[in-house]
């Protein structure tokens, strides 16, 4: 193999389909000394003549009509390898997505996104997993799954992530079991009790980190990372949840709860897609992408939440 250039088996196939080094050299574009050259050299690769002179011109050995059939073969794979993807038909497309998500995010997302893809690309299905901050590269590096959704840091060299949006935080309660007619004062915050959405399954959040910095703490009566449990904690105890401010917007109009400004300062956080780069150019993943892109883009046009359902 190490003597062998791809280039020889393009020219084996020619001279074989011609059976003459004057034509060959001229559908290759060469001239009759170079074909000459290459020839020598395959029969020096093959360690077989290939080609004999007859008085009718040249004739090819056994061996080199064994080889010819084998040989379109290996050019057509080959030409497969090289040949770029196919263009992605969103209409008759047949294909299994695996995302990395929050049930926030299902919540928000796959209501609108679903709507949309039975009207357009009703072939494409969705296998929704957990989302662990800790193990999301190593999930998009397995595998495992082809994107996430949700807060993420900069992965590494080989991970591509785009911002969908930037969401802060807002204070989410039950209005029929706080009287909280002036918002959430500090006083209140740090005397409440209070819920905890974590991924990383821990009982301290930014909220805690903010509070730290003032010498306060809260008290934290439950933690979870399922936040499609919250509203319906909200709606039976008299407790403060503080969430991103589009997820608590959604429980809030479901279910009859109250938002207010949380009364410590937590900056804005990034919600963004991650994927791995070798799903950079490939037409499906390319075009989800930009579905969702579009999804986000056509609902801040019409002024409206565009992930919600």
């Amino acid at each position: 193999m190490s003597g062998l250039d791809l280039n020889l088996l393009v020219t084996l196939d020619i001279l074989l389909s011609e059976q003459s080094v004057t034509r060959a050299a001229a559908r290759m574009g060469v001239t009759q000394s170079a074909m000459s050259h290459s020839l020598a050299r395959l029969r020096l690769v093959f360690g077989d003549e290939l080609l004999t002179r007859v008085p009718q011109g040249m004739r090819p050995t056994p061996r080199a009509r064994e080889l010819h059939g084998r040989l379109r073969d290996v050019l057509n794979a080959v030409q497969g390898l090289t040949a770029r993807p196919q263009a992605f038909d969103p209409a008759t497309a047949d294909i299994l997505f695996t995302l990395g998500t929050a049930d926030s995010t299902e919540a928000l997302m796959m209501p609108g996104l679903l709507a949309r893809f039975q009207q357009t690309a009703p072939g494409v299905r969705f296998l929704l997993r957990n989302i662990d901050r800790q193990r999301v590269l190593e999930d998009l590096d397995s595998g495992r799954i082809d994107m996430a959704i949700g807060v993420f840091d900069d992965g590494r060299m080989h991970h591509k992530r785009r911002v969908l949006h930037r969401d802060r935080y807002m204070c989410v309660y039950n209005p029929r079991l706080l009287d909280l007619p002036d918002g959430i004062t500090l006083q209140d915050y740090v005397r409440l009790p209070h819920l905890l959405t974590s991924l990383v399954e821990t009982p301290v959040g930014v909220v805690d980190d903010a509070l730290a910095k003032l010498g306060l703490t809260r008290r934290v009566v439950m933690t979870t990372p399922r936040f499609a449990a919250i509203p319906f904690v909200l709606q039976q105890a008299p407790v403060i949840a503080t969430m991103h401010a589009r997820v608590a917007a959604f429980f809030a109009e479901s279910i009859g709860l109250c938002l207010c400004p949380p009364p410590v300062e937590l900056e804005e956080v990034a919600i963004s897609m991650i994927w791995h780069s070798s799903n950079d150019n490939v037409p499906a993943h390319r075009w989800l992408r930009e579905q969702i892109v579009d999804l986000r883009k056509t609902a801040q046009a019409a002024a409206a939440d565009p992930l919600r359902p």
